[in-house]
């Protein structure tokens, strides 16, 4: 997904680039790297807080996408594509919080019960 922003914003006007280009980008690696950060942590507790930012973070890509979208920065289609692939990730985000809160709360991600 963050490949697909990139290409996007590419092609958006040059005096965005310290605008709207670069939050899109800082939302759309802000994701993955949040991810990596909470799991790497080694506690359930940690992965849990992370992956919620993360999904903050997800939450503020699909509203610039829109913002994006309604200024005329990018054509529909390829608005479109970035949106469907943003909303993929966000429904695993939301799958994975959903797991990461329900399951018991053991102090490290890799013990076995």
């Amino acid at each position: 997904m963050c490949a697909a922003v990139y290409a996007l914003t590419r092609r958006f006007p040059r005096e965005e680039l310290y605008g709207l280009t670069n939050q899109l980008r800082r939302a759309s690696i802000s994701i993955p790297s949040n991810i990596a950060e909470g799991y790497g942590r080694g506690t359930r507790e940690q992965y849990r807080y992370f992956t919620a930012i993360a999904l903050g973070s997800y939450m503020e890509l699909q509203t610039q996408l829109v913002i994006a979208g309604k200024l005329g920065f990018a054509n529909s289609g390829e608005l479109e594509n970035v949106q469907g692939l943003a909303s993929e990730v966000g429904r695993m985000l939301s799958a994975t919080l959903s797991r990461l809160r329900a399951a018991p709360n053991p102090q490290t991600l890799n013990s076995n019960p």
